[in-house]
């Protein structure tokens, strides 16, 4: 959309959606080709977008791994998934694709941005099998989270934990390892943990400058990590094949881009506790 639309007007009505300040969702939207963005949020992406030109291809590659995992974890019984920092709805969200193969499917979304809790009646949907929760709360609260959550899922059951693009936001002071160790201390063996993150040591010959560009005048400080602080979230988990990978190199599946490309800013894996 471009500024003067009515939905974006709309969408700017309420004080919480700073349209002129740009929002890691509305961001992420504007680079998988979506229509919920400000002009200040493709502005922040093409600035972004000149030290890591690749952007719009992890956010692509970003959501075919989520839906990738989601649809092989759905096919080998896993029934409850709790998705954090899910952003803003798109097509094939993981409701919709768990639900496709088991309809009796589980979900809760849980984000902290009031433009997502905006869209949330577009995720509060759910086979007449399943069922789809959304929780405004912050992942930097797992307590919270997991609390109510467990009005959704039931946590002696295994449940996959999706953390896909959002631990790069949590900053080290506010510990990400301690919130992923309480995150999986809280579900079962048999559960799963996926996390896609910014990379800070492949991909991009500046990421310090990125990061700058976006801290800036983004609402969300960004801090990619490299592969060493990225491996250390799977702690005693045991990571499926190919472990710890870059974001170009994760198999395709169900999302089918078999393109090769290059080493990209981002590392992806999956892991299940034993």
């Amino acid at each position: 959309m471009t500024q003067g639309d009515p939905q974006e007007q709309d969408v700017a009505a309420g004080p919480a959606f700073h349209p002129t300040v740009p929002n890691p969702a509305r961001i992420w939207n504007f680079w998988v080709g979506g229509k919920d963005h400000f002009e200040a949020d493709r502005a922040l992406a093409e600035q972004f977008g000149q030290v890591v030109p690749e952007m719009p291809l992890i956010a692509r590659l970003t959501r075919q791994f989520l839906t990738d995992t989601v649809s092989k974890l759905a096919a080998n019984g896993i029934r409850q998934f709790l998705d954090i920092g899910t952003g803003l709805p798109t097509a094939d969200n993981t409701h919709e694709v768990a639900q496709r193969l088991a309809p009796d499917s589980r979900i809760v979304y849980a984000d902290n941005d009031p433009v997502v809790l905006a869209h949330a009646r577009a995720l509060l949907t759910s086979s007449p099998e399943g069922k789809t929760a959304y929780l405004h709360a912050d992942l930097r609260d797992p307590a919270k989270i997991l609390a109510q959550a467990a009005q959704t899922l039931d946590f002696s059951q295994p449940v996959a934990v999706l953390l896909i693009a959002v631990l790069h936001f949590v900053q080290d002071s506010d510990d990400p390892y301690r919130i992923v160790t309480t995150l999986m201390d809280a579900v079962p063996p048999g559960s799963y943990l996926a996390i896609v993150h910014g990379a800070s040591d492949v991909g991009s010959d500046d990421m310090p400058e990125a990061e700058r560009r976006y801290n800036n005048r983004a609402s969300a400080r960004f801090n990619a990590r490299d592969r060493e602080h990225v491996i250390r979230f799977f702690d005693g988990l045991e990571l499926t094949p190919p472990g710890l990978a870059n974001l170009s190199r994760w198999p395709q599946g169900t999302a089918r881009d078999d393109s090769p490309h290059p080493d990209l800013a981002a590392y992806c894996g999956l892991a299940r506790k034993l």
